[in-house]
C-alpha cells in the first residue's frame, strides 16, 4: 500500500501535478522535461545542442565559457558552439505558466534571440563596405545597430567584441575623421565613438587606428566641444592610446602639443561629468607632464591656470582611485620649481598631504611622501623652514614615524627617513596637533 503511495505521487510529480502537503496547501511541481538538466530549475530560454539536449541558455553558455565542449548530459564532444532556440519546449513552457497562473507562476515572457558571430560577421562586412564608400549615413546606421545589440546583453556584448569589432570601428572612425572637416562626419563619427567606448579595452590593432594623427585630432576636437557625452568619450577614448606603452611619447607629444587639449583636460576635473571621465582626465594629465617632451611648459600652463588647488580640492574626499592619481599629477607637478612654490604657497598643501598617508591606499601614501619630501626640499633656508614647521604643526611628524613602524616601499622609506631628519631639528620650535584639527573650519569651494 505504501509502494503504491509513492509510485502515484512520484506519477504526479513528473506530470507536473498538484499535491497536498500537510497543511492540505497545494504544492506546484516543476515537470521534469521544462527543466533544465544543469540548474534544475524552469527554463526560461530553452536551447538544444548538437547532441539534442535541451538546456537553459544561461546555464549551458557558462557551461561553454568555462572551457568545456562537451554535453555535459551525454558527455558527447560538440559539433557546434551555438545552440539552437527549441520554440516548441518555450511554447509547451509559456502554455503551463498560463494554465497554472492561479497558483503563482508567471509566464516567462518570450526572450531576445542573441547575436550570433554569423549576424556581426554580416554587420562589419556592411560597415567595411560603407567606409570604402565614405557612406556616412550608411555606417552610421549600422553602427547603432551593433551598439543597440551589445546592450542588449552581456552576451552579446562579448559576442560583438570576440568578432573584432573594435578594429573595424577604430578603422572606420579613422577614415571618416580624415575628411577635409570633422563637420562633414559629425554624426557618423559621434556614433562610431560612442560604440567604441562599449568595446574598450581595445587590442594593438584597433588603438593604432584611433591612435592616427586624424583620428586624434578628431578625439581632442570632441574633448574641446561642448557636448557632454562627446567629451565624455573622447576622453575615455584618448585614455585607451595613452594607457599603452607601444608609441607613449609619439602620442603624448601629439596631444600636448594640439592647441587646446590640456585646457580641455583640466576642464573635464574642474567640471566633473563622472568619474570615469575625470579619472580619464588624470591620467592623461599624468602622462603629459612625464612623458612629453615639452613637459616644462605643460606643467607651467597647468600650474598658470591653477591646477594646484583643484588637485588638493580634489583630493580631499575623493574616491579612492580618483584620490591617487590626484596626488599622482601633484606629485609630477612638484617635480618643477613653479610648482613646488604653488604647493608650498597652499593652505591645504600640508593638511591633505598629511591626511592622506596611511589613509588611502599605498599609492596614495607613495605620492602623499613623495610629494612631502619635495616640498621640504624646496627652496631657500627661509622657504625651508616655513614649510617644516607646517608640516610638523599639522602632524607630519607622527604619521611618518607610524609609516616606518607599518612599512612601506625602500624609496620610499628613504624619503620619510630625510623628511623626519628635517623635521627633528625643528621640533623644539613648535607644538604639533592632530592634523584633522585643520579641516574643522575649512571653507571648501567644491
Amino acid at each position: 500500500m505504501m509502494i503504491s503511495s509513492w509510485r502515484r505521487r512520484r506519477a504526479a510529480k513528473r506530470q507536473g501535478k498538484q499535491q497536498r502537503n500537510g497543511n492540505g496547501e497545494i504544492e506546484l511541481t516543476v515537470p521534469i522535461e521544462f527543466r533544465c538538466p544543469i540548474s534544475l530549475e524552469l527554463m526560461k530560454d530553452p536551447v538544444t545542442l548538437s547532441t539534442g539536449i535541451t538546456y537553459d541558455r544561461d546555464s549551458i553558455e557558462k557551461w561553454i565559457e568555462a572551457g568545456n565542449f562537451t554535453c555535459p548530459l551525454t558527455n558527447q564532444v560538440l559539433r557546434s558552439l551555438e545552440p539552437i532556440p527549441n520554440h516548441v519546449i518555450r511554447k509547451n513552457i509559456q502554455d503551463w505558466c498560463v494554465e497554472n497562473r492561479s497558483h503563482g507562476i508567471e509566464r516567462i515572457p518570450t526572450p531576445r534571440v542573441p547575436a550570433t558571430s554569423m549576424e556581426v560577421s554580416d554587420i562589419l562586412s556592411k560597415i567595411d563596405v560603407a567606409r570604402k564608400k565614405q557612406d556616412g549615413k550608411g555606417c552610421r546606421d549600422l553602427v547603432a545597430k551593433i551598439k543597440s545589440l551589445a546592450k542588449e546583453s552581456e552576451r552579446n556584448k562579448r559576442c560583438i567584441v570576440s568578432n573584432g569589432t573594435g578594429g573595424v570601428l577604430s578603422q572606420a572612425f579613422q577614415a571618416f575623421s580624415m575628411a577635409s572637416s570633422f563637420d562633414e562626419n559629425d554624426d557618423v563619427l559621434e556614433e562610431i565613438l560612442s560604440a567604441l567606448t562599449i568595446m574598450f579595452p581595445l587590442d594593438v590593432e584597433a588603438k593604432g587606428f584611433l591612435g592616427s594623427a586624424s583620428a586624434m585630432q578628431c578625439l581632442i576636437w570632441f574633448l574641446s566641444s561642448g557636448d557632454l557625452s562627446r567629451r565624455r568619450n573622447a576622453v575615455l577614448g584618448l585614455k585607451q592610446l595613452v594607457s599603452s606603452s607601444s608609441d607613449l611619447p609619439r602620442k603624448v607629444n601629439e596631444l600636448s602639443e594640439t592647441e587646446g587639449a590640456i585646457e580641455a583636460l583640466f576642464k573635464l576635473i574642474k567640471d566633473p561629468i563622472c568619474p570615469s571621465s575625470t579619472k580619464a582626465a588624470l591620467l592623461i594629465i599624468y602622462h603629459t607632464i612625464t612623458s612629453s617632451s615639452t613637459k616644462e611648459k605643460q606643467v607651467r600652463k597647468l600650474v598658470n591656470s591653477g591646477i594646484i588647488s583643484l588637485l588638493l580640492e580634489t583630493s580631499v574626499d575623493a574616491e579612492r582611485s580618483i584620490c591617487e592619481k590626484a596626488l599622482g599629477v601633484l606629485d609630477g607637478i612638484c617635480d618643477s620649481e613653479e610648482g613646488r612654490q604653488m604647493a608650498c604657497d597652499n593652505a591645504l598643501s600640508m593638511p591633505v598631504l598629511v591626511k592622506k598617508i596611511l589613509r588611502v591606499s599605498d599609492l596614495a601614501t607613495e605620492f602623499s611622501v613623495s610629494v612631502l619630501w619635495k616640498l621640504c626640499k624646496n627652496g631657500d633656508m627661509e622657504n625651508h623652514r616655513s614649510v617644516v614647521l607646517e608640516a610638523l604643526q599639522v602632524g607630519a611628524f607622527q604619521k611618518l614615524l607610524l609609516l616606518l613602524q607599518v612599512g612601506c616601499g625602500e624609496k620610499t622609506k628613504e624619503k620619510v627617513s630625510e623628511v623626519l631628519k628635517m623635521l627633528n631639528l625643528h621640533r623644539n620650535r613648535i607644538e604639533c596637533v592632530d592634523p584633522m584639527d585643520n579641516f574643522k573650519d575649512l571653507k571648501r569651494p567644491f
